[in-house]
């Protein structure tokens, strides 16, 4: 699993790649420390070559989202592919994340 994070145009840009699973989980909680400490920005994730999610991955990013909104920014998912994005429906997520640019 490969991150990498950017500040752009004022937003905290997170890209993902590969396979976000259990076995990856605490590296990527670590890499993804600045999305937990921002500081009111919104945040961006791009998950255009994120091929899988386990339920890990989605509480680290459960996580994320509670800590954004409590310093009032957005999280954003980005570029989400068909399969991953029916792992959000299936969860009940879809409704707590706001999703641009997807393939659908």
């Amino acid at each position: 699993m490969k991150t990498s994070i950017q500040e752009k145009e004022g937003k905290i840009i997170a890209t993902l790649e590969g396979e976000f699973d259990t076995a990856a989980a605490a590296e990527v909680k670590t890499a993804l420390q600045p999305l937990f400490d921002n500081d009111g920005r919104d945040v961006v994730i791009d998950c255009e070559k994120l091929e899988y999610i386990a339920s890990s991955g989605l509480r680290i990013l459960i996580s994320i989202l509670k800590r954004a909104k409590k310093v009032g920014s957005r999280v954003i998912l980005k570029n989400v592919r068909e399969d991953i994005h029916e792992v959000f429906r299936l969860t009940g997520f879809i409704s707590i994340f706001e999703f641009e640019d997807s393939e659908r």
